[in-house]
């Protein structure tokens, strides 16, 4: 349980093996250290390019002592996101929020037989005490009064809970059945908070202008957010319309000083992209640091960038 936790903020020290064959250690169990360069950060981030992890040691956090989750719905994107970067402003520590969109609801509603208000939504959750987590939460909804929330439902059980997030948890296979037969090409992109709401209404203005039918949801609290292009996999004009809109979308988030990818990584598809967002200095710097370290390449070979 741990705030918009990422694995680079739970892991403290990994066992790798390198190119070399040598191994290593790159930290200890101590809370915190200042000892040299971060390499546990370094190689988290490398998808496999620097080594091969054969030990993790990980920071646990206990079950907070009282959950809450909670859902509502809004008239429109804006209001919805608004909501969550005024809760953020203040300083609530809401521990996870997510959007979804009204298109997204509807297909929910028709996979898991729901009956979801059909309007941008958002889900909450809050932890800490008991009496924390009833301020945190009485405090969210009287924000989200502001931007006109409707249809407030509030869920303390494990059971209630997952009740709620249903609309989340089942947005990918609800929008590859609402098209049968399609495909799904997912996007990752994240952006400043504050820069949220401009980013996802053009990017929905974008998507709608194109006619390729869309889920969306996001990671709002930490403005990280998915589209998935749903297509037909045998007609290569809609891919690569799909693909199109993926490219303008990265840019829009990078302009706005956002990232590519927010937690799937650049792979092969997003290289020319990573240039763009880092500049050629920093990806000289990754490909001094990765020649140094694996000169043969034969460590996931090809990823991230090309040598």
């Amino acid at each position: 349980a741990v705030r918009y936790g990422t694995m680079r903020e739970t892991v403290l020290a990994l066992e790798v093996v390198t190119a070399s064959g040598d191994i290593i250690r790159t930290g200890n169990r101590a809370k915190k250290s200042a000892a040299g360069y971060d390499l546990t950060r370094l190689m988290v981030g490398s998808e496999g390019t620097l080594g091969i992890f054969t030990e993790i040691t990980l920071r646990l956090f206990p079950l907070p002592e009282a959950v809450s989750a909670a859902v509502c719905s809004f008239a429109s994107i804006a209001d919805a996101v608004h909501t969550v970067i005024q809760t953020i402003q203040m300083g609530v520590p809401i521990a996870r929020v997510e959007l979804v969109d009204a298109a997204t609801v509807a297909m929910v509603n028709k996979h898991s037989n729901l009956t979801l208000r059909e309007e941008p939504m958002l889900l909450m959750e809050f932890h800490g005490s008991p009496n924390g987590v009833k301020e945190q939460a009485e405090l969210v909804q009287d924000i989200a009064a502001e931007f006109n929330a409707q249809g407030f439902e509030w869920a303390d059980t494990p059971e209630e809970r997952t009740r709620l997030f249903t609309a989340r948890h089942n947005a990918y296979f609800a929008g590859i059945q609402s098209r049968p037969g399609c495909r799904a090409i997912t996007t990752d992109t994240c952006v400043p908070i504050s820069r949220l709401a401009d980013c996802l209404l053009e990017s929905i203005d974008e998507v709608n202008a194109s006619g390729i039918p869309y889920f969306l949801v996001g990671h709002v609290g930490d403005g990280n957010f998915h589209f998935g292009y749903l297509i037909d996999p045998d007609d290569a004009e809609e891919r690569a319309r799909a693909e199109a809109l993926n490219h303008r979308l990265v840019h829009r988030a990078i302009a706005m000083e956002g990232t590519c990818t927010g937690e799937h990584g650049i792979g092969i598809h997003k290289q020319d992209f990573l240039i763009e967002e880092c500049g050629e200095g920093a990806i000289a710097m990754m490909r001094a640091i990765k020649q140094a370290l694996d000169p043969q390449n034969i460590l996931n070979p090809g990823k991230v960038f090309a040598l």
